[in-house]
């Protein structure tokens, strides 16, 4: 009895050996996991304390607007842009004007901001009636977003631009004054980019064709580089917000590099002179006088529509009185009568050729596309900068070219 006992007790202890051994892993053993981590532990109970639901990932954001962050701006006042989770954003300029942009595939928030324009991406089909816009929009590749033009191929100094027009990708429809309204309708445009210069009456009609209107309000910055700044809103709305840092940035250098060097202390004045002979000057405050600061220089009309941009008329014996002793005439050569030499120049009225700029040739003109160009500020105030420093032999500039 006592040896059939043992016998099952032996029995009893190698089955529980072998049970014991079948619950251990095996070396190679493919079907065997590692227990695990810390983290991965982290990853298996994160968001199931409350109702047992994961946290949402992007795809969970659509048709809602959860605050992430605030584009940054370094000079720009006159737009913003909020971006908001699952790559939603909210755009707003210094007028009222909203823009909502909603990315590809997502739905339109039912919260979305009253009035709002609504741009569901990837945003094409456009019209701009603004060449410095334009500029702006190629600079950071998304020329091919614009369909329609309110200036012919003739019109136009920026290469890319007038090759699209001549062959058919970007079409003109008329002067923004008065486009036409049936190949407006005929593209199916929807949304148009005007400057400020938009008149009551071209703006009721797009309404009415159901055309959102965005106007550009750069020129309405106090800062230069401000203009080149509205081209992180443009990059915000075609997905190029990386382009659009690195064009301000690269126009930012110019003048960090200027600003590390001593003033010259010397004077520019900055005039056009009409077909008809009128003379305007820039204001003391206009954008383009305050490039003249940036440059090293100083304005030689620094009493003259202070407070105001752009321009004011003035008789030749006055800008004579302000301006005789300035060391630079910069002359806005797409703006006025286009002088080709000084003889031109002076044709105007011969009380010009007694300045001090006239008698010591110093007389500048700027390029046709000065103008056309707001993705260039930084680099035309280096020209300035340049023309400032530069010598007799020193005949033309990027943007600039002396009169002889």
């Amino acid at each position: 009895m006592k040896r059939k006992v043992l016998s099952l007790l032996l029995a009893a202890i190698m089955l529980l050996s072998v049970l014991a051994a079948c619950g251990k892993p095996v070396d190679g053993d493919q079907d065997t996991e590692p227990p695990a981590t810390d983290g991965e532990q982290d990853k298996e109970t994160e968001g199931t304390e409350n109702g047992g639901t994961s946290l949402p990932s992007e795809e969970n954001y659509d048709g809602k607007l959860v605050f992430d962050r605030s584009m940054e701006l370094s000079y720009a006042k006159c737009f913003s842009v909020d971006y908001y989770k699952g790559g939603y954003k909210l755009a707003a300029t210094s007028d009222g004007t909203k823009i909502l942009i909603v990315p590809e595939g997502m739905s339109v928030p039912a919260d979305a901001p009253e009035g709002a324009i609504i741009l569901q991406q990837p945003v094409n089909n456009i019209m701009v009636a603004s060449t410095p816009v334009t500029s702006l929009i190629n600079a950071i590749g998304a020329l091919d977003a614009i369909s329609l033009t309110t200036y012919d191929a003739d019109s136009w100094y920026i290469g890319q631009v007038k090759s699209a027009i001549e062959n058919g990708s970007l079409t003109y429809v008329g002067e923004y004054k008065a486009p036409d309204y049936e190949k407006i309708t005929a593209a199916g445009t929807t949304l148009a980019v005007y400057s400020a210069m938009l008149t009551e009456d071209v703006a009721a009609q797009l309404d009415a064709l159901g055309v959102d209107v965005l106007l550009d309000r750069s020129a309405d910055e106090d800062h230069p580089l401000a203009r080149v700044e509205w081209a992180k809103l443009y990059g915000a709305i075609f997905d190029r917000e990386a382009e659009a840092e690195a064009l301000f940035n690269a126009q930012a250098a110019y003048i960090d590099e200027i600003s590390k060097a001593e003033n010259t202390d010397k004077t520019v004045a900055i005039i056009y002179i009409t077909s008809k002979g009128a003379l305007y000057a820039r204001n003391a405050d206009d954008y383009m006088a305050k490039m003249i600061d940036l440059a090293g220089g100083k304005y030689a009309l620094p009493d003259v529509g202070v407070g105001e941009s752009g321009t004011v008329n003035m008789e030749f014996e006055a800008f004579y009185d302000k301006a005789k002793d300035a060391d630079y005439i910069i002359y806005v050569w797409s703006l006025g009568g286009k002088p080709e030499t000084l003889a031109d120049f002076l044709d105007r009225a011969d009380i010009l050729s007694e300045m001090k700029a006239v008698k010591e040739g110093n007389v500048w003109c700027t390029t046709p596309d000065f103008f056309q160009i707001q993705d260039t500020i930084g680099s035309m105030v280096n020209d300035i900068h340049l023309m400032l420093e530069a010598d007799e032999s020193t005949d033309a500039l990027t943007y600039l070219r002396r009169l002889k």
